[in-house]
């Protein structure tokens, strides 16, 4: 069963930050790449960074310089650092595995809530 748990989500300030974390189980991890995506109502889901099973990192314009991706293949574990969070961030973010179409895993999302 696959199974893709986040956490690391809450309240926090304009210009804090958090650590979202993603832990990963009931696949090959080391395979996939893995990303962050966020949704907000009323909005399509958008990809907020990724990383390959190479370790290749990419970013959506918004996050650039803030927001870092990264991966421990041990542990089977993604996470993301959000720096400098603005009231634009909040979201509910969700990680996701994906290798092909047919092996696209996501998991429940987590709220990330910035406001003073």
């Amino acid at each position: 069963q696959v199974q893709l748990v986040e956490s690391g989500g809450g309240l926090v300030q304009p210009g804090g930050s958090l650590r979202l974390s993603c832990a990963v189980s009931g696949i090959f991890f080391n395979i996939y790449t893995m990303a962050w995506y966020r949704q907000v109502p009323g909005k399509q889901r958008e990809l907020v960074a990724s990383i390959t099973s190479g370790g290749n990192t990419n970013y959506a314009d918004s996050v650039k310089g803030r927001f870092t991706i990264s991966r421990d293949n041990a542990k089977n574990m993604v996470y993301l650092d959000m720096n400098s969070l603005k009231p634009g961030d909040t979201a509910v973010y969700y990680c996701n595995a994906f290798l092909r179409v047919t092996r696209d895993h996501w998991g429940q999302g987590t709220q990330v809530t910035v406001s003073s």
